[in-house]
C-alpha cells in the first residue's frame, strides 16, 4: 500500500468517528444556563462534544420539581435540522419538551407557559442512548438562541439530562460549502473551450474587416 493510500485511509477513519453536521462548535457554551437546576453550572456540562455524547458522569438534574429550562445561545445564526438528547432513565425521564427559538427574554416558567413554543415534543421513554428528534426546518432556519423547556418526569418529581446536541449548519459552514463547489474558471474544462471559441470568433471578425 502506498503512503498516499495510507493517508487517505487514515483520514477516512477519522471522519467515520465525526458528525460533520454537529453544531457543538457553534454553541456559546460559556453562556448556556438553566433554570431550576440543583447545580446551575451543570447546564454547561451537558453541552458535550460528539465523542462524549454517551457519557453519564456529568448530568443536570432538576431542583424543586420536574421542570427545567435550558437556554442555549449560539455564536452565530444557525439552521437547525434536529436536536439530540440523552435523558435520565426510569422515573427521571422527562416526557415533554417545548422548544422556543430566539426567545432570550424567557426568565421564568410562568412566562414560558404563556408563550406558544415553535415545537412541542413528546419524548421517548425507556431509551438509554442518544436519540434524535427532527425539527421543522422552516421554524428553525435562522436561530441565534434556543430555550428548551423539559417537564413531566415519569416519576413526577425530578428529571435528569445527560446530553444536549444539535444537527444542522451555520452561516459559515454554508459559505465554506459554497466556496468549495465553485470551480475557478481558469481550471474548468469548459472555460478552455469557451476561450478557444472566443479566439476563433475574434479572428473571424478581424478577417471580415
Amino acid at each position: 500500500m502506498s503512503g498516499h493510500d495510507e493517508d487517505a485511509n487514515s483520514v477516512s477513519a477519522q471522519l467515520a468517528g465525526l458528525d460533520l453536521t454537529n453544531l457543538y462548535g457553534s454553541i456559546d457554551k460559556h453562556n448556556v444556563h438553566g433554570l431550576n437546576l440543583t447545580v446551575p453550572e451543570d447546564a454547561q456540562n451537558i453541552i458535550k462534544p460528539w465523542d462524549e455524547r454517551e457519557d453519564t458522569a456529568q448530568f443536570a438534574e432538576s431542583g424543586v420539581d420536574d421542570q427545567v429550562i435550558i437556554h442555549v445561545p449560539f455564536t452565530q445564526n444557525v439552521r437547525l435540522r434536529s436536536i439530540l438528547l440523552k435523558l435520565g432513565r426510569g422515573e427521571m425521564t422527562p416526557r415533554r419538551l417545548r422548544i422556543y427559538a430566539n426567545r432570550t427574554t424567557i426568565v421564568d416558567f410562568t412566562e414560558a407557559e404563556d408563550i406558544t413554543p415553535q415545537l412541542n415534543i413528546s419524548l421517548l421513554e425507556g431509551e438509554v442512548t442518544v436519540q434524535e428528534y427532527p425539527l421543522r426546518a422552516a421554524s428553525f432556519a435562522n436561530v441565534h438562541s434556543l430555550s428548551l423547556f423539559f417537564s413531566e418526569a415519569v416519576g413526577g418529581e425530578t428529571l435528569r439530562l445527560y446530553y444536549i446536541g444539535f444537527r444542522g449548519d451555520s452561516r459559515s459552514q454554508r459559505k465554506d460549502a459554497t466556496e468549495k463547489l465553485e470551480i475557478p474558471a481558469a481550471n474548468a474544462p469548459d472555460a478552455r473551450i469557451i476561450d478557444r471559441l472566443q479566439e476563433k470568433s475574434g479572428g473571424q471578425q478581424t478577417t471580415a474587416r
